[in-house]
């Protein structure tokens, strides 16, 4: 299987399986003598592992990142970093009855035609537990990034959604409910509709808004390696993510370009910010904000028709233990997904300015 591994001079390549002993991960490419505040990173880890509410998976997984290479008395070596996630609360037997069939909008059919065999169990490496690996790349990925803040947040669950500018949101309000949503009152509408659409055996989507900000000039490359074109790539490749827009998005349609042109301040920074701190594929300066929209999860607790591995009609339902809506506990892997690209381009900007 190719496709494991994410960025260039920061890179990270993930390894295992949903319902194997372990996950981990090796990060490579991070300079030496930065001192890790491991806290920090646990807390990264905290903020994404199942359990945690009452509107996420009730597996129970303790997440604890256990280092085996690159740190030093607290800093890193510049060595490759190896890391691992122990699995201990696996239920394998809750997927025995997918075995020999397919979980509609699943990847079980597709890896079996790829790769003629399969472990059904979580969905093995198609599993989102693979993600936690990328949580604890893009935790030590934020402590690279001095100054640079990254803050993602629940702007819509279903049709609920968050009719304000994050410039009008006190961000510093995301952890303080289970929905991660800065607006008490929108997170409140969002968790008690999240809870009954789980009552219903179903599940939902939503989007996830984020905003990075005092990102240096000059991030980016203007051909293939855009900036945005590297976190489109980034927040595409998360699990369940079914679109990625920056700035203006899809809005701009509408605008004039009178109306969306961003007009110079005599400093270099801009009157507005359709551009969303992005021009030309390379930084500007303001802040850098998109939306990331995902699906409803796959396995809904109904019955539901499918087909076997033979190509026959049979009836299956949805078992064992899965999020009804997995924005809330996607939040911190937008965040890390976002801080390993921006990484990846300041150690590239380090080097071509030798």
């Amino acid at each position: 299987m190719a496709g494991n591994s994410f960025g260039n001079l920061f890179k990270l390549s993930t390894f295992g399986e949903s319902h194997g002993p372990a996950i981990g991960g090796i990060i490579e490419g991070c300079p030496a003598g930065i001192s890790l505040n491991m806290e920090a990173i646990q807390a990264e880890m905290d903020r994404r592992k199942p359990g945690q509410s009452a509107i996420v998976t009730q597996r129970k997984e303790p997440d604890t990142v256990e280092f085996y290479s690159g740190i030093f008395e607290g800093k890193t070596t510049g060595t490759p970093i190896g890391f691992v996630i122990h699995n201990t609360n696996q239920k394998s037997r809750d997927y025995s009855h997918i075995k020999d069939s397919y979980r509609p909008s699943h990847a079980d059919y597709v890896y079996d035609q790829k790769y003629g065999f399969r472990d059904y169990r979580g969905g093995g490496r198609s599993s989102a537990r693979e993600t936690a690996s990328r949580v604890v790349g893009g935790a030590i990925a934020k402590q690279l990034l001095e100054g640079i803040s990254i803050n993602a947040f629940v702007s819509q669950v279903g049709t609920l959604k968050l009719e304000k500018d994050f410039n009008e949101l006190d961000l510093t309000k995301t952890e303080s409910n289970p929905v991660r949503c800065p607006d008490p009152d929108t997170a409140a509408r969002m968790e008690d509709y999240i809870k009954s659409v789980r009552k219903e055996g179903d599940t939902i989507g939503g989007v996830i808004s984020c905003v990075i900000r005092n990102t240096p000039v000059g991030l980016g490359e203007p051909v293939f390696d855009k900036l945005h074109a590297q976190l489109g790539k980034a927040m595409l490749s998360i699990n369940a993510v079914k679109g990625f827009e920056y700035g203006s998005g899809f809005k701009g349609v509408s605008m004039k370009g009178s109306e969306h042109n961003d007009l110079f301040n005599s400093d270099g920074s801009t009157k507005t910010n359709h551009s969303g701190g992005v021009q030309g594929g390379i930084s500007n300066g303001m802040d850098i904000y998109f939306n990331v929209a995902f699906k409803p999860v796959a396995t809904i607790i109904q019955a539901y028709e499918t087909i076997d591995k033979e190509g026959n009609a049979v009836q299956a339902q949805g078992k064992g233990r899965h999020d009804p809506c997995v924005v809330p506990r996607a939040v911190p892997i937008v965040e890390a997904m976002a801080a390993l690209v921006l990484a990846d381009f300041v150690l590239l900007n380090r080097i071509s300015k030798l």
